[in-house]
């Protein structure tokens, strides 16, 4: 007989749903539903129980310490709905820990903070997205924090790029926009080699932005990796009414963090986290697996299409990266996950007309299409497309895009929840209007 005092004994599925049943962050065995917080200071009993919330506020560094309802001040410092939602969060990602932010570049900027200082490097992969490509370049060398790309899947390049005052290796795998994947177990040896010679003063991490594939697609912390971050917008919000962010992973960066987050103001709202915990995470997998099966459906419809130069998505034979995709990108129970999101090229005689030919289409679905939205983000349960290399990606220069693999004419797709022939029919019309 399955019990709940070990929630291993559950699939993912589950866990999504009902979280822990008995939380020491706040006592809702009585509601189905957690009800939300909504006081951003808290009532004390007396000075010395204030006193004593401050004094064991962030300092949790003894893991066999007596657990004991939090003291709660101030909704900055820590509040029910966000400490069940990271229970949760850490539950869903296999993580030992997890921490809340209130938007998911809050959550990459805290990470890459609290594990590198002055001094220290990062080496990320070539190809990121826009924002978190501008943190790296324009605000992280302000600080002394030195940073540089490098291409994920050549190893030994990789490792050449290495010196003693790198600090963090950091991708998104599959990769905003292009969809190419890293893999996860092999950036692992790369950092274990590392690490034996360097003992433990300085150790090499590994932190992986996992938001395209989210939690039920692809779980990096069992792969290998130190951290992941995810935007709580995107997939795990999933209804595009609330933003957020979340670092999951070892609970050593913990109490580091949390101050952080406390001192740099970028927490989750009480409100957010509550949508994220009682609407977001429970349809999750839901939402995700049928996405998925649309999504390959779409794809092959693109590939076939006469106007199409190519098609990149995790679920295609077709996809350079299908192998590795196969043996990483799994669900709760095993089975091949390649995700919800496409990035295709149209035909064209130049670099530039291909890029034209992409505006005519994705204004035409803008204006015409019923099921087909021009905006960006992802992971909504509607249907998005955008142009990365204007929009989501403008923060990178032109030539960069093109140097690290991204097409000038690139479209990026996001599937949503609508029926899969709509969602052709619209995309259809809008290749013949090019």
């Amino acid at each position: 007989m399955k019990t709940t005092d070990d929630l291993t004994n559950y699939h993912l599925d589950s866990l999504l749903i009902h979280g822990k049943t008995n939380s020491e962050n706040w006592d809702y065995s009585h509601h189905l539903v957690p009800p939300v917080s909504a006081s951003a200071t808290f009532k004390l009993d007396s000075v010395e129980r204030g006193a004593q919330g401050f004094v064991e506020f962030a300092h949790n560094e003894n893991p066999d310490s007596q657990v004991h309802r939090p003291i709660y001040i101030y909704e900055r410092l820590g509040e029910p709905n966000k400490n069940i939602l990271e229970e949760n969060l850490a539950i869903a990602e296999s993580g030992e820990m997890a921490l809340s932010f209130s938007t998911g570049m809050a959550a990459i900027s805290g990470i890459l903070c609290t594990l590198a200082s002055s001094g220290d490097e990062i080496i990320h992969h070539h190809t990121l997205y826009g924002c978190t490509y501008s943190l790296l370049v324009n605000w992280l060398p302000r600080f002394g924090i030195k940073t540089k790309g490098a291409g994920f899947y050549d190893i030994e390049g990789l490792k050449a790029s290495i010196t003693p005052k790198t600090r963090i290796l950091y991708f998104e795998s599959p990769v905003n926009p292009t969809l190419e994947l890293i893999d996860i177990e092999a950036i692992a040896g790369v950092i274990r080699e590392e690490n034996i010679k360097r003992g433990d003063g300085r150790k090499l991490f590994m932190v992986v932005d996992n938001t395209f594939a989210t939690p039920v697609c692809q779980q990096p912390l069992t792969l290998g990796a130190d951290f992941v971050v995810h935007s709580l917008t995107k997939n795990i919000g999933g209804f595009g009414t609330d933003m957020g962010g979340a670092v999951i992973g070892k609970k050593f960066i913990y109490d580091l963090l949390l101050l952080y987050r406390k001192d740099f103001g970028n927490t989750l709202s009480t409100h957010s986290a509550w949508t994220h915990l009682v609407y977001g995470l429970p349809t999750l997998n839901l939402r995700v697996r049928q996405q998925e099966r649309t999504a390959l459906l779409i794809a092959e419809f693109l590939a076939s299409h006469t106007a199409v130069e190519f098609v990149n998505y995790p679920g295609l034979p077709s996809f350079p990266g299908y192998a590795l995709a196969k043996k990483q990108m799994k669900d709760p129970s095993g089975h091949f996950a390649p995700g919800t999101m496409i990035y295709f090229v149209l035909k064209g005689n130049s670099p530039e007309d291909k890029k034209e030919k992409g505006k005519i289409m994705m204004n035409f679905l803008a204006t015409n299409a019923y099921t087909v939205t021009l905006a960006v983000s992802l992971g909504n349960i509607k249907t998005l497309v955008e142009h990365p290399g204007s929009m989501t990606h403008a923060a990178i220069p032109a030539e960069e895009q093109v140097k690290n693999g991204m097409e000038p004419g690139g479209i990026r797709l996001s599937i949503g929840l609508e029926f899969h022939s709509d969602i052709i029919a619209d995309l259809r019309a809008s290749l013949e209007k090019i």
